[in-house]
């Protein structure tokens, strides 16, 4: 198999600092969090609008990358399944999915809404919702 080397864009920066205390989901009390890209990528920011819909695409660095198999939402009555049928963060490719909306843009810095990543976590992506099914 190749290999890929994914180079991030941009950080984290919100008030979820330890992965026992970060939300599941982005309904779970996921709060607004800065993302803060590096100057090279400036350019690509240049039509971001607050009010827009956004799929943020993050590295899970802190994630176990040998699991395969977990209790779905940590609940130990559910039964083991496939990570990759779960929405778990502890996978091969830790990739997080987070659809969000924009709040703010203020230069390198874009404040999104319900992020449920926590501080310092990589971002490799983002994306425009072009329909309501996306994410």
């Amino acid at each position: 198999m190749t290999s890929f080397e994914l180079q991030p864009i941009a950080h984290v920066e919100t008030s979820l600092t330890d992965l026992d205390g970060a939300p599941k989901q982005p309904d779970e009390g996921a709060p607004s969090a800065w993302l803060v890209f590096s100057p090279s990528f400036a350019e690509g920011l240049r039509d971001l609008r607050a009010g827009q819909q956004v799929l943020v695409f993050t590295w899970l660095h802190l994630a176990d990358r040998s699991v395969l198999s977990v209790r779905p939402r940590s609940d130990p009555t559910r039964a083991m399944a496939g990570v990759f049928s779960t929405r778990s963060p502890a996978r091969p490719n830790p990739i997080g999915l987070h659809r969000v909306e924009i709040v703010e843009v203020d230069g390198l810095r874009v404040l999104v809404s319900h992020l449920e990543a926590v501080d310092g976590t990589p971002v490799v992506d983002l994306k425009p919702v072009r329909s309501p099914d996306d994410g």
